[in-house]
């Protein structure tokens, strides 16, 4: 029987993903006699493909692009050599349907992927330290606007309206002290996070991971979080075995070394799929402006009441986003952590469009015109 006679349902990938699109997106590859498979892990130009033969070691020489953005990616789906072949190949990579991307910390604009075909990003945060809450909105905004690996970056396929769910999981829980301190916890960061599911979960202790498990079952979910945010330990609760390594976090500053040292995928036992991660130190924004909107959602419709339509939110008159912060109706770190975020954006968007940047040196220009004006009125009235 070959495996191209399987139904979808009872495919040996079923478990990993593989559905009738994928099927469909396969079939010229079924034809020349390819194999099927989902990539688990890459590792300096090899990479771990689930087949329905089992899991290979294949080379990815024939697929290295010139483009970053288009590297062999844990998540991927490729066609591979049949299993008889010495040496193995990824032979090509299927369109991918989403992307996580962040940029990188190089001085050239690139974008560095994390993670493909991905349904549920779930942000993992510790409890032990204290929240860092513009680390959330970072993370937010980055899970909320991951482009489409076909699509052009600047389209944000994976924006959270067009199916990626971002969870945000507070762990650690068993270590906050009383119900009342954590009830507050959750609400500071649902304020942070409007509309975003906020789950907390003791991993050590099983609290919480009914409802986690349930979220997850279903699709691909990427686990992001810093070191010492407690990924590795979830991962092997959700899984029920101790698959990942962990190691215990700092006691001074309660942050973890680098445990997880590659992008793993694992299928769950109780339905779906987890890609665990390394912890991120650096959470680069990349092409992430609608993410910043979506996690900002109240400005940007108090936005849309400013007397100006192009209103920066600094001193315009008819602001409504700056009434609202002198009416206590916005909170300052929000609005700063919105101009932070949207003023790195745009410098990431700037590096790769020539327009864009002259837009930027224009407006730096009329500001700093602006600026030298007002002192010279304001000299003038002193004398």
């Amino acid at each position: 029987m070959s495996f191209s006679s399987y139904s979808v349902s009872s495919h040996p990938l079923a478990v990993y993903g593989w559905d009738e699109g994928w099927e469909a997106e396969f079939a010229p590859y079924a034809a020349q006699g390819l194999l099927p498979g989902r990539v688990a892990r890459v590792d300096r130009g090899l990479c771990d493909v689930i087949t329905p033969v089992g899991t290979v070691r294949a080379d990815t020489e024939f697929v290295v692009p010139r483009d970053p953005m288009k590297v062999v990616c844990t998540g991927d789906w490729v066609a591979v050599d049949p299993e008889d072949s010495d040496p193995l190949y990824v032979r090509t990579l299927l369109p991918r349907r989403t992307a996580f991307v962040r940029s990188t910390s190089s001085k050239r604009s690139e974008g560095q992927v994390l993670a493909t075909n991905i349904d549920h990003v779930v942000i993992c945060v510790s409890l032990a330290v204290e929240l860092d809450l513009g680390r959330i909105e970072r993370f937010l905004a980055l899970a909320m606007s991951s482009s489409g690996g076909e699509a052009p970056l600047h389209t944000s396929a994976l924006s959270w309206e067009s199916g990626a769910q971002p969870v945000v999981v507070l762990t650690k829980a068993d270590l906050v002290p009383d119900a009342v301190t954590l009830s507050h916890l959750v609400q500071d960061v649902e304020t942070t996070a409007p509309g975003v599911p906020v789950l907390t979960v003791s991993a050590t202790m099983r609290d919480g991971l009914d409802v986690l498990t349930a979220v997850v079952g279903g699709g691909t979910s990427v686990l992001l979080g810093q070191s010492g945010a407690g990924k590795s330990t979830l991962a092997n609760a959700l899984l029920g075995e101790d698959v990942m390594e962990v190691q215990a976090a700092r006691d001074v500053d309660g942050k973890g070394r680098h445990t997880t040292t590659t992008r793993n995928l694992l299928a769950l036992p109780s339905g779906g799929v987890l890609i665990d991660t390394p912890g991120l130190r650096g959470v680069g924004l990349w092409d992430a402006e609608a993410g910043v909107g979506q996690v900002f959602s109240e400005i940007e419709e108090l936005a849309g009441r400013c007397r100006f339509q192009d209103c920066a939110h600094e001193s315009e008159p008819g602001c409504a986003v700056l009434a609202a912060v002198d009416d206590g109706e916005l909170p300052v770190r929000r609005l700063e952590s919105y101009r932070k975020l949207m003023r790195e954006n745009q410098w990431i968007v700037a590096k790769t469009d020539a327009r864009l940047r002259a837009e930027i040196k224009r407006d730096w220009k009329r500001k700093g015109a602006e600026g030298r004006a007002a002192m010279e009125a304001k000299r003038g009235r002193t004398r």
